[in-house]
């Protein structure tokens, strides 16, 4: 068996294992289901062992095949990473491709982008705004080259930095009775409040994040409704209808009669974290790390300078 026909023995057998089912695996590989428990029976044979509890069903992985599956995802995704590594090495005009979470272009992004440009004009940089969830198979597919966002999200493919905590501020309205507490206000005071969070898709999310927060402190929300995006939200507490913790960077978001208050707790942060491939040791990506610092630094951000 050569070694193209073990990879994809390997990805037909993971994404059995993940289905569940040879139908529902089958479907997803757009082939035909008998070709399909052909391909897994021969992987059996190969190896002589069972990989699946025979007359389960669910289909149920053997103790051999828990064993193989996860070995088996760390091949396939160190495969996919090789493969985009090698065709970047290969660009003549190379580009970098940067995910990020829409809020943080509020913030500093925008100013590390425009810096990285002005230092390496010979660079290609395509700005793609996607979750932080969407960001790990983007990675690892080579669709992006690094991402920015709000998320712990772990993966053994994925190096993420933790760039700096971003503190919280909640947006009211100017006639909001909070809105007098210049000096700022506790989680607790806000549990009785409309709270919109956001985004509402997908699950987990800074709007995950911040009910999390709430239960760090054992405080519950009464009264929450979770919007689309960040200028929906603020466009409602400008319309007077309720309040919106946001990071600390989207106060540059100025509507009408709506203020900024700090929120005071010690854990009221949101972190933003640098994400890429484990094996990418790319000078443009360690320029860009560069890029970040020399950013804080102007705007004198505290940081732990973490080595990439």
């Amino acid at each position: 068996m050569d070694k193209a026909m073990e990879l994809r023995h390997l990805k037909y057998f993971v994404t059995v294992a993940e289905e569940q089912s040879f139908t529902k695996a089958a479907e997803k590989l757009f082939i035909a289901q008998p070709p399909l428990s052909r391909q897994i029976q021969n992987l059996e044979n190969e190896l002589g062992v069972l990989l699946f509890e025979r007359g389960s069903r669910p289909l149920q992985l053997t103790e051999a095949g828990q064993f193989l599956y996860q070995h088996a995802v760390k091949l396939i995704a160190n495969a996919e990473e090789v493969k985009s590594m090698t065709k970047r090495v290969g660009m003549v005009e190379r580009t970098v491709r940067i995910g990020f979470v829409g809020s943080l272009l509020y913030g500093l992004l925008s100013r590390i982008v425009y810096l990285y440009r002005q230092k390496y004009p010979q660079l290609k940089i395509e700005l793609i705004e996607m979750t932080t969830t969407h960001q790990i198979p983007a990675l690892k597919e080579g669709r992006i080259d690094v991402g920015f966002g709000r998320l712990r999200v772990s993966d053994p493919a994925i190096r993420r930095v933790l760039l700096r905590k971003e503190r919280l501020m909640l947006a009211v309205h100017a006639s909001h009775f909070l809105a007098q507490q210049k000096q700022g206000v506790y989680l607790a005071d806000l549990t009785d409040e409309m709270i919109f969070l956001y985004p509402a898709q997908p699950k987990p999310n800074f709007s995950s994040q911040i009910l999390n927060l709430f239960s760090e402190y054992s405080l519950e929300l009464k009264n929450f409704r979770e919007v689309r995006e960040i200028q929906l939200a603020l466009g409602l507490v400008a319309a007077g209808e309720g309040i919106c913790i946001v990071p600390e960077s989207a106060k540059t978001i100025q509507l009408t009669h709506l203020h900024y208050i700090p929120i005071l707790d010690e854990n009221a942060v949101s972190p933003v974290f640098m994400a890429t491939r484990c094996m990418d040791e790319s000078d443009d990506i360690k320029a860009l790390f560069d890029c970040i610092y020399q950013v804080y630094d102007l705007e004198a951000i505290h940081y732990d300078r973490t080595a990439f």
